[in-house]
């Protein structure tokens, strides 16, 4: 299965539950064999597995038994600034996100009669 942004939160962790089992196997690992080496509970990694949620932390532990922590890398790539943006900012880094600016309603006034 795929992991897209049309799957629910519940299928995601699932399914991400199911390739960590399948990695550990692959690893001729037992859940308590990555649990002692992660320093979580064997309860722990069968919740993981089952696709329940658990702290970032847990994860990133289990990963690195896996050595799958690379895979984060991908998962969360780190920011580049795009071209158009570095010649706005004049290579300055920005600090802060701007609001969406909505358009000045004082020109579009509503008056009675305008809805129909």
């Amino acid at each position: 299965m795929n992991i897209s942004k049309l799957l629910t939160d519940d299928a995601i962790l699932a399914e991400t539950g199911k390739r960590i089992a399948r990695c550990r196997l692959d690893h001729q690992l037992t859940q308590a064999d990555v649990a002692e080496q992660a320093g979580v509970s064997k309860r722990t990694v069968e919740r993981v597995e089952a696709g329940a949620s658990v702290q970032m932390s847990t994860i990133i532990r289990i990963l690195r038994v896996l050595d799958l922590l690379p895979g984060l890398e991908r998962l969360v790539p780190e920011p580049g600034p795009r071209p158009m943006e570095l010649l706005k900012l004049k290579g300055k880094v920005r600090q802060r996100a701007s609001s969406n600016r909505q358009p000045n309603r004082a020109d579009n006034k509503w008056s009675w009669g305008d809805d129909a």
